[in-house]
């Protein structure tokens, strides 16, 4: 049974719910499990390094097509979305040719870009990838009100080399290669994200993709909800990210916003 308690040396207030358990603690109970959970969160933290370094080894895949970009500065090859530095990361984001908006779970992510000055400047540059034209992203990005740099991949091969956009035979077949595994999908493009890397001589290398919840770690949100009582709170009933986000100009509006990526969250 769920008891409640009312806070001591106050006047009486709101009832409140305690813990899921049941239990409250005195202060030096709460420390000992704190402390323990503690041991837990270091250990997590060193086994992240760890895991960190494994991915930093992996082995590396020469590119050896050439794709080409549509920007708001003209065609650009892959090799050119460096701009100047060593290391790409590309962010494949669900917008595809002929859609009026961006997928929900991406736009969420992509409100947690924020300022990239950083990564620039430490050798990183960030790219937002999607199939819709030019044209088409250039219209939601100003909607979003986003600043980052956002191309178009219409035309080439990247996006279905890449396993976030299917063919019309791949669809019709049931299952689709994604998440480095097949999989039921019923939509042809999908969330991922994916890392490059060129030397001095310009040689471009795939050096690692994740895809489904594989970079949730960069959606601080999610982060922050994860310390609080509550967590993430997605209770249904969809119990997931559909449970509750909405693109950023859509939180005093009625209605349900789908979200494709949400689709795949459990897929990891």
């Amino acid at each position: 049974m769920i008891s409640t308690f009312l806070s001591i040396g106050t006047a009486p207030g709101p009832v409140m719910q305690p813990p899921p358990s049941g239990r409250l603690f005195a202060r030096e109970e709460w420390l000992v499990a704190r402390t323990a959970l503690l041991a837990k969160e270091k250990e997590f933290t060193h086994r992240r390094d760890q895991l960190s370094a494994e991915r930093r080894a992996l082995p590396w895949v020469k590119v050896e097509k050439e794709y080409v970009f549509d920007t708001p500065n003209g065609s650009k090859t892959l090799a050119d979305l460096f701009e100047g530095r060593s290391q790409l990361v590309v962010d494949h984001f669900l917008l595809g040719p002929g859609w009026k908006e961006g997928c929900v779970g991406c736009s969420f992510g992509a409100d947690h870009m924020g300022n990239l000055v950083h990564l620039e400047h430490h050798d990183v540059t960030v790219v937002v990838v999607s199939r819709a034209s030019l044209a088409e992203i250039e219209g939601y990005r100003k909607r979003m009100g986003w600043g980052f740099t956002w191309v178009s991949s219409y035309g080439s091969d990247f996006n279905y080399d890449y396993h976030v956009s299917f063919t019309a035979e791949e669809m019709a077949e049931g299952k689709v290669y994604y998440n480095y595994r097949m999989t039921d999908s019923g939509i042809d493009e999908l969330p991922g994200l994916s890392v490059f890397y060129k030397d001095e001589a310009g040689n471009v290398f795939h050096t690692y993709s994740s895809y489904a919840r594989g970079a949730e770690d960069l959606i601080t949100t999610y982060m922050v909800l994860d310390l609080t009582p509550k967590g993430r709170n997605e209770t249904g009933p969809h119990h997931n990210l559909m449970d509750w986000v909405r693109r950023h100009d859509e939180y005093d509006k009625a209605g349900d916003s789908r979200s494709c990526c949400a689709e795949q969250d459990s897929r990891r």
